[in-house]
């Protein structure tokens, strides 16, 4: 016989770990529920290496907003889209970073506020900024260049 005190606890226990489940997953993709409010601003880097769309953007390690999209300027330099927190006004002399969270870690845009008296409209731009430091060619032109430095000279024949 089947007791059915047993499949109502079973029943409530799939239910709570289902529930649970749609909670964390909400929590890790960063999914809000309640509307926040934002506006847009864009910076021009040299190098995006590394950065995607939903990279965070911080200041002083705190995150107040995210990458929203990345694309190739007419002078082939990345431009950055960027959503930020509304209650958060950028000076007109910040300067915007590429930074990375550790040697492998994500990379994300690091705001470095100015002490200008004037802000940022939405829609503007920051236009002081530090493009990605990329360790792979940094390394590439260590080893090359070492390899280079290693040649022997070669010397010129005598004349006879």
């Amino acid at each position: 016989m089947k007791s059915p005190r047993l499949e109502r606890i079973a029943g409530l226990f799939v239910l709570a770990s289902i529930g649970c489940i749609a909670y964390f997953s909400m929590g890790l993709a960063t999914v809000s529920l309640r509307p926040s409010e934002t506006y847009l601003v864009e910076a021009r880097f040299a190098n995006a290496a590394g950065l995607i769309n939903g990279s965070q953007v911080a200041v002083a390690g705190v995150p107040i907003g995210s990458v929203t999209g990345l694309k190739l300027g007419s002078d082939f330099s990345a431009v950055v889209a960027m959503k930020l927190r509304k209650d958060f006004k950028i000076p007109s002399d910040s300067i915007a970073s590429i930074r990375g969270h550790g040697l492998l870690g994500d990379k994300y845009v690091s705001l470095s506020p100015g002490g200008a008296d004037d802000f940022i409209a939405p829609g503007g731009r920051i236009t002081d900024t530090e493009s990605a430091v990329d360790l792979e060619s940094l390394l590439s032109r260590f080893a090359f260049g070492a390899m280079q430095n290693d040649k022997p000279e070669k010397k010129a024949a005598p004349n006879e």
